[in-house]
């Protein structure tokens, strides 16, 4: 478990799965991150991934910030914190 966050160690996500190095995994985490701020753009929140802490960091403008699991999660706080639905493939 994550000592800063309280996550525990995750598995890896589906997009990593041809990864065959931590290296090769981290460098994933980083281009997945970079397709989440492309769908991201315009809505007032962005996504960060640190490549140390398991999880991505959401933060909105106003400077709300939370840390979620995995993508699923993700969605949910970007409609959580955008206070209406959001659709990721409405791009």
């Amino acid at each position: 478990m994550c000592s800063a966050c309280g996550f525990p160690a995750a598995p890896g996500h589906w997009t990593e799965a041809g990864a065959a190095t931590p290296h090769e995994r981290i460098r994933e985490r980083f281009r997945r991150v970079q397709v989440l701020q492309k769908v991201l753009q315009g809505t007032g929140v962005t996504a960060h991934d640190g490549g140390v802490v398991p999880g991505i960091q959401v933060i909105s403008l106003n400077g709300a910030q939370t840390i979620v699991a995995n993508l699923e999660a993700l969605w949910a706080e970007v409609e959580a914190m955008r206070g209406h639905a959001f659709d990721p493939l409405d791009i």
